[in-house]
């Protein structure tokens, strides 16, 4: 999904300024997965944001509608995506699919560390889950990077780091919070950690 949203990003600087090739391919890599984490990270902004109570945070994040919380994260998640496109140029090409391998790496350590609440599809992948898919995105995660570093991209292990902490951080965080994850908080930490890597790799 990276290299196909980043390859459209550059093939539309062919034809077009910057700033308009980078909404293009934001719109096509929502089309490419429907939007899937994005909307787990409006989902959890809605209900971190206005619920008190694991019980009401829960009720609000299965609530399809979207509230104030989740609209601006949203707005503030795809802008950050389009300029560091901008950002980025053809370097996305590298930098884009390695943030996201990242980000969906985070999404095994967090099923392996936290257990699930509530009812969905986390509960069920959490339940048969074993060591495999952790140490097989985790392995990788580090085939990414060391592809991402051959191929000259500079805070390779930087980004690595800071999709770690990140991680590791949200773990900690939903823990103390809420005592587990859903599927809506692994798609917000899946977006929370792919936007940490992506700042790490803009630095200069």
């Amino acid at each position: 999904m990276g290299a196909a949203t980043a390859g459209i990003f550059v093939t539309g600087l062919r034809f077009w300024p910057a700033s308009v090739a980078a909404v293009l391919a934001v719109a096509a890599g929502l089309m490419f997965t429907g939007g899937f984490h994005e909307d787990g990270a409006t989902d959890a902004t809605d209900g971190l944001g206005g619920g008190w109570t694991r019980e009401r945070v829960l009720e609000i994040m299965k609530d399809s509608r979207i509230g104030a919380y989740g609209a601006m994260a949203l707005w503030c998640l795809l802008t950050f995506r389009w300029a560091a496109l901008v950002t980025l140029e053809h370097r996305a090409l590298i930098a884009l699919p390695f943030a996201m391998v990242l980000g969906r790496w985070s999404i095994a350590f967090m099923l392996r560390l936290l257990p699930p609440i509530g009812q969905g599809l986390a509960k069920e992948v959490h339940n048969g889950l074993g060591w495999g898919p952790y140490l097989h995105s985790t392995v990788l995660a580090g085939l990414g990077a060391l592809a991402a570093w051959h191929l000259g991209l500079p805070h390779v292990l930087g980004a690595v780091s800071v999709a770690a902490t990140v991680t590791l951080m949200w773990c900690l965080y939903l823990g103390h919070r809420l005592g587990g994850q859903s599927g809506d908080l692994l798609g917000a930490g899946n977006q929370l950690v792919e936007a940490a890597a992506l700042l790490v790799l803009m630095l200069k």
